[in-house]
């Protein structure tokens, strides 16, 4: 589905400085290199990350505060550009500016993560996008319950990993009911997300995850078991 991009001077600002700005730090072998890391999901202008950063303050200097209109035109007409920088940048603008958006953004969060999708970008907009809006919200529980039933894997693993901030506000049971949901499930990315999730509650709840792990190892991927009790 293809979300309508709100007007936005903001974003008509933010965009034009952007990609003059990038170019001036593109590497044609740093790109190649990168695409190939990242399996060719995306193209590449071959800025590393300290360089982007630097070149992204440039971008946003003096620029004013975003209303959530102005966060869902950047992000989504960062997402038309090919190039995977272009990407990072929509998901660190969206980092610092998750608590200026309303319930109503998670859609954007679901475009963004659906489209384009690699470990990458996804799990970031999963623990800093996605769960600071679930966290303002209750009513969003309701969505993240359809999340992880979903056949997209990366919703999937939204839904797992939007928690992983929350410490000691993590819904235990939520979790724990949530690895149930898929804890067989054919793709890597969903297997390690389980252990991963698992893993982040350890630090603040260890025996609570060794109880769980105990009961339902006979269900649980063994990589899920694995990275579930590395630190434990």
């Amino acid at each position: 589905m293809t979300l309508p991009v709100p007007r936005s001077a903001l974003a008509d600002t933010v965009l034009e400085r952007l990609t003059v700005v990038y170019a001036t730090g593109a590497d044609p072998v740093r790109a190649r290199e990168a695409a190939a890391y990242m399996k060719d999901v995306a193209p590449f202008l071959g800025i590393r990350t300290p360089e982007r950063r630097r070149l992204s303050r440039t971008v946003l200097d003096g620029t004013p505060r975003p209303a959530e209109a102005d966060c869902a035109a950047i992000a989504l007409r960062c997402w038309e550009l090919p190039e995977r920088e272009y990407h990072y940048f929509a998901v660190d603008y969206l980092r610092r500016h998750a608590g200026r958006c309303s319930s109503d953004f998670l859609l954007v969060a679901r475009h963004l993560i659906a489209t384009v999708s690699w470990w990458d970008t996804v799990d970031l907009l999963a623990a800093h996008v996605v769960g600071p809006l679930v966290a303002a919200d209750a009513e969003l529980v309701a969505a993240m319950d359809e999340w992880i039933e979903d056949d997209n894997l990366w919703i999937a693993r939204t839904a797992l990993l939007h928690q992983l901030g929350y410490k000691q506000a993590t819904d235990a049971e939520r979790l724990f009911r949530y690895c149930l949901r898929q804890p067989g499930h054919s793709d890597f990315f969903i297997r390690k997300a389980i252990g991963w999730s698992l893993r982040e509650y350890a630090k603040t709840d260890p025996d609570a995850v060794r109880a769980f792990v105990a009961t339902s190892r006979d269900r649980l991927a063994p990589l899920s078991v694995r990275e579930a009790l590395k630190n434990l």
